[in-house]
């Protein structure tokens, strides 16, 4: 049992109140996923004193860890050797803008010199945050009541077949720009697993949520578009599932054909907000006035800005 978030916002004037409607969200959800949480946070160029604004070339690179990490440290290493980069140090990660050029050659440095950090997500808008423990304590750790954005995607959860660890924790970012949470198990991921890593594919955990998500970007890297990459893996995934996805320009959710696992959508002119249960959609704004519906079986669902 785990809790799956979206929050959308479509009215710009509500983008500096992005945390603090989100926040609540997750602490009605905390008791389905006490383990541990993540979020995935969009955001507009600069909107939150980033690099973003110095245009599309450039990338923020978020940066997690399972152990213990100096992380004023990395961020001085860091600058040493990308004076051009910006850091962003909060809780216990960072994130590095930097030219898109130069992505590739940071991760692998980062990965060579500072074995116990590894990369949580990439995008022009993307910054992502994973941690091991209750969700509001690791919303007070990386400020997120303060947060900006026009999107926010977030889990909480609850393990039941992998780790508990900041690296098996959702959001899952099989590519830039694009995040995958996940309530349910699929039966067949090992099956999966096989086939995408004989195609290539790397994984940067053994949870089966990531297949889902890996599979969902092979998908869209092959042209497919992300209604129709999302009914691919519907079928090809066997189990019990809600999906929320987020990608640059929008929010996607799907459920399996018994739609087993609950959700609950709520649609205004403002925003457009999924939840496993209403109860974490009862705090928003005008939320008496909002179109509630609970997603059908096999219905792909997309929003977008």
């Amino acid at each position: 049992m785990c809790g799956v978030i979206g929050l959308l916002i479509r009215d710009p004037a509500l983008e500096p109140e992005l945390g603090r409607l989100l926040v609540p969200m997750i602490e009605a959800l905390a008791e389905r996923g006490p383990d541990s949480s993540g979020i995935a946070r969009y955001s507009r160029p600069d909107a939150d004193g980033g690099a973003g604004s110095g245009g599309g070339s450039v990338i923020q690179v978020s940066l997690g860890s399972d152990g213990t990490v100096d992380w004023d440290d990395l961020a001085s290493w860091v600058a040493s050797r990308y004076p051009a980069a910006t850091v962003q140090v909060s809780g216990s990660g960072a994130r590095v803008d930097l030219a898109e050029s130069m992505v590739d050659e940071l991760t692998e440095s980062v990965g060579a010199a500072w074995p116990l950090v590894h990369v949580f997500g990439t995008g022009r808008l993307l910054t992502v945050i994973k941690d091991t423990g209750r969700p509001e304590d690791t919303c007070r750790r990386f400020g997120v009541e303060s947060w900006a954005g026009h999107l926010a995607v977030a889990h909480t959860r609850m393990a039941t077949e992998s780790a508990v660890t900041a690296r098996h924790a959702h959001p899952f970012v099989p590519g830039p720009d694009l995040c995958v949470v996940h309530n349910g198990s699929f039966s067949n991921h090992a099956s999966v697993r096989r086939r995408l890593e004989a195609d290539g594919v790397r994984f940067d955990s053994d949870n089966d949520s990531e297949v889902a998500a890996r599979l969902l970007a092979q998908r869209l890297s092959g042209g497919d578009a992300l209604d129709d990459a999302t009914r691919w893996v519907m079928k090809e995934m066997d189990g019990f599932f809600t999906l929320v996805v987020g990608t640059a320009t929008g929010m996607s959710v799907v459920r399996d054909a018994f739609a087993c696992k609950p959700a609950a959508v709520a649609v205004t002119d403002a925003y457009v907000a999924v939840a496993s249960e209403y109860r974490a959609l009862a705090g928003l704004p005008g939320v008496d006035r909002a179109e509630i519906f609970e997603p059908q079986p096999e219905v792909v669902y997309t929003w977008t800005l």
